[in-house]
């Protein structure tokens, strides 16, 4: 459940994030799905996908004392922490939260669109790159520079919305041998694409890649901050 508290006085600006929400939940997708997680949710995006569902972290928000942010992470007593959005790296000093984060203990992962350059985030961290489809509308954006710097520590993750976007990254798939480098989640993009329809075709052309749907939205339909 939401267990989002206001921030504190800002502080200092070199040691600050503008961040929309903190909150303890599971996590809904990829390879730590299921796991108790505490959401770090930073402000601002520079992509404008059509099917996104956190629109509300576009703007707005509150400036956060990465201390501040580490001690309300440690209150909620859990392990796994990601560093979401919005984009996180739209914000430059969201490489020094992920390595304290790490630093700390925790096991954490970036949830970023691809867009942005992943080279600088710390090794120690899950990154997981949301590569956009066409039926995204943001397709133009991604940065294919990053996938030859993908470890088996990183996933990539394609929302589809269509059987043309499937084909698309099918061929991305096999062109850049993604899943020699790391797991591919397969995900359809809810009321765009049938899941069953997604699974079906996975398993048709035997594609080494992993069928995810988003468990929160299971448990909890879109509801913010969830």
């Amino acid at each position: 459940m939401n267990t989002a508290v206001a921030p504190p006085a800002a502080a200092s600006a070199p040691d600050r994030l503008k961040l929309t929400e903190i909150f303890l939940s599971l996590q809904g997708e990829a390879a730590s799905a299921g796991w108790p997680t505490v959401f770090v949710r930073l402000t601002g995006c520079p992509l404008r996908c059509q099917y996104c569902d956190t629109a509300y972290a576009f703007h707005g928000g509150q400036w956060w004392d990465i201390d501040a942010i580490l001690a309300e992470v440690a209150r909620h007593g859990v392990r796994h922490v990601c560093v979401t959005g919005g984009e996180p790296l739209a914000q430059k000093r969201c490489l020094e939260l992920l390595r304290r984060l790490c630093d700390a203990g925790h096991d954490v992962s970036l949830e970023t669109s691809g867009a942005l350059d992943i080279a600088e985030v710390d090794p120690r961290v899950s990154r997981v790159v949301d590569l956009k489809t066409p039926g995204s509308g943001e397709m133009s954006r991604n940065r294919l520079e990053n996938l030859p710097l993908l470890t088996a520590r990183d996933q990539v993750k394609f929302v589809l919305c269509s059987r043309a976007d499937y084909e698309w990254a099918r061929d991305m798939l096999v062109e850049h041998r993604l899943h020699e480098r790391c797991d591919v989640l397969f995900s359809p993009s809810k009321s765009e694409l049938a899941p069953r329809e997604l699974a079906d075709w996975i398993v048709a052309d035997r594609l080494p890649v992993r069928f995810q749907m988003q468990l929160h939205k299971l448990l909890w339909n879109d509801e913010p901050g969830r």
